[in-house]
């Protein structure tokens, strides 16, 4: 029996949702309205920078805050690769550098954005969050919970 319960957990999680990281600022902004929900954006440099690459497997991987951004986030992911063989679309990079000029001027990597769903900025997180994955969501929940007090 304990086999079969094992078995059973197993499979359910093969299919829970995955929150995947949106690469188009238009859809997921429309995501984030018709969903009432808010919108993290993230700028990274995926092949290149220590601490993007930190962040990402440290924080946005870990299960708790993917199962707390399934619920309350929609993931958008800017990313400035430098490898040629991680080259971006001319569509793509140019999505992301219009992001940039608007929401990364100062080109910092990592640059952590939490938007409402109309695209204004309630707050920036620049480099690693060293505080951790509870504190960081914790940060994230007293600024979407504020709207709805």
């Amino acid at each position: 029996m304990k086999s079969f319960l094992i078995v059973l957990s197993l499979a359910l999680l093969s299919f829970a949702p995955d929150h995947k990281w949106n690469s188009n600022f238009s859809t997921a902004q429309q995501n984030a309205q018709s969903e009432h929900k808010f919108i993290l954006l993230n700028f990274s440099g995926s092949d290149w920078c220590g601490p993007c690459i930190r962040m990402k497997k440290e924080i946005f991987d870990s299960p708790e805050f993917q199962e707390f951004a399934i619920k309350e986030l929609v993931l958008v992911n800017a990313d400035f690769p430098r490898q040629k063989k991680n080259k971006l679309s001319k569509e793509q990079q140019v999505q992301n550098d219009q992001l940039a000029d608007k929401y990364n001027q100062a080109g910092v990597f990592p640059n952590t954005i939490l938007l409402n769903e109309k695209g204004e900025v309630l707050k920036s997180w620049q480099g690693f969050q060293n505080q951790g994955t509870t504190a960081f969501i914790s940060e994230i929940k007293a600024l979407t919970d504020a709207p709805k007090k």
